[in-house]
Formats: C-alpha cells, sequence, structure tokens
C-alpha cells in the first residue's frame, strides 16, 4: 500500500515534496496525536523541551500517507476532519494554529462502510476521505504480475547481497501456485529466503519454501534426552 502511495506521490505535481507516511495501527493511541501534529516543550513526561514538528507539518506541500486509518479513535477522526476540512491544526500542548497544505492517502482494511454503519468511524471523515476511492487487489487475484514483481523484488536482494539472482521457470511456476495471504511482503519475505539458501544465485523449485505462520513463529520443541 505504502509503495503504491508513493508512486502516486512521484508521477504527479508534489514529487518535489516530501512524501511523508504514518502506520495509525503501529503507535499507541496515547502517542498518535503527537506523532501526526508534533507537540509544544514541555507539553508531556518525555518531551523534548524543544517540542517536534509532526509528520503531517513535515508533509507540507507533500503527500502524508496514512495506514490503517480505520484503526484510530473517535477523538482523533474529528482532528483529522478538521485538517481535511480547514488545512489546519494546533500541536500537541500548543495554542498556535498552523496551516498546511498536503494530500492526505487514507489505506486501510477494514470494510470503512460497516464501520460507518456500526457507529465506529465518522460518516462525514469517510466522505472526506473517499473522494477517490482505489482497491488494490490482493496478490492471489492478480498472479500474472507475480513474474514481474519477482524480476523487480530480485534485483533489489541482488543488489543488497552484491550479485545477480535469477529464477527459473519452474521457481516462477511454483510461486504462481501458491495464494499468497501475506501478499507482496510474503513474496519479498520468500526471494530473500531463496536468495540466502541459493550458491550460485540461481533459484529454482526446490528453494521456494512457504513456511506457515505457525512455523515462522514457534520455536522447536526441545527433546529430553
Amino acid at each position: 500500500k505504502e509503495m503504491f502511495a508513493k508512486a502516486i506521490h512521484n508521477s504527479g505535481p508534489r514529487n518535489a515534496a516530501s512524501f511523508v507516511a504514518l502506520n495509525c495501527a503501529a503507535i499507541p493511541e496515547n502517542l498518535i496525536e503527537s506523532e501526526l501534529f508534533g507537540y509544544q516543550g514541555g507539553a508531556f513526561t518525555g518531551a523534548r523541551k524543544e517540542g517536534a514538528v509532526g509528520k503531517i507539518q513535515q508533509a507540507h506541500g507533500g503527500t502524508l500517507f496514512l495506514d490503517e486509518i480505520g484503526e484510530v479513535s473517535a477523538a482523533f477522526q474529528a482532528k483529522m476532519l478538521r485538517i481535511l476540512q480547514e488545512g489546519e491544526f494546533e500541536r500537541v500542548g500548543g495554542s498556535k494554529t498552523i496551516k498546511v497544505d498536503v494530500r492526505i492517502i487514507a489505506a486501510t482494511h477494514r470494510d470503512l462502510e460497516t464501520a460507518v454503519e456500526m457507529g465506529d468511524f465518522r460518516e462525514d471523515l469517510f466522505y472526506r476521505l473517499n473522494v477517490m476511492p482505489l482497491f488494490l487487489p490482493p496478490l492471489r487475484e492478480r498472479i500474472e504480475d507475480i513474474p514481474e514483481i519477482a524480476r523487480h523484488l530480485l534485483t533489489k536482494i541482488g543488489n543488497d547481497q552484491k550479485r545477480k539472482l535469477k529464477l527459473t521457470g519452474m521457481a516462477n511456476r511454483r510461486l504462481a501456485n501458491h495464494e499468497w495471504p501475506g501478499n507482496v511482503r510474503e513474496l519479498e519475505n520468500c526471494l530473500e529466503r531463496a536468495a540466502v539458501l541459493s550458491d550460485d544465485g540461481n533459484i529454482d523449485v526446490d528453494l521456494i519454501r512457504f513456511p506457515s505462520v505457525r512455523e515462522r513463529v514457534s520455536p522447536r520443541p526441545i527433546r529430553s534426552p
């Protein structure tokens, strides 16, 4: 999602300014406002005395990408609505109104229309965000894109490893037959693992492996002697 949002930014008239991303689900509720709006010095315990500029001010003139917007609280939704409608905000602990010119791209895995019906998401904010809705189909619904995405990822991984990497035809077919519940991140993880296991840079079907979530996170049992 972030790569797609950055592509929109890079291809538009705001590409000379900053692209700033914020994952709303990855930040605790009590910190997300200071992360986005910034804060005045001494606004809360542990705050830097000189204060801090928030993500939205960093994106002035450019694009702010808000991932997982459906996870934020009602109070935060109200403040986001003000930014979208008025183009202004105050830092946490401050009283000075700051004007910003920023394009906001928001993403979510939730069905926001249902969230609006359930009262979990503001209807007015939903319509302000839903100006140009775009649906990104999961990787399993665009299998034909996998070879090109895999080539791009292998180039990136190869540059990191300082060698040339290549997929065999059989390996490509194995990739096409997987359902990819983790989408592009899972594909990148799969290819990176295969690259590490490859001695000569050629990645054949035997190096394409899809461990389950349980296999990735569960420790192996220790057998008693």
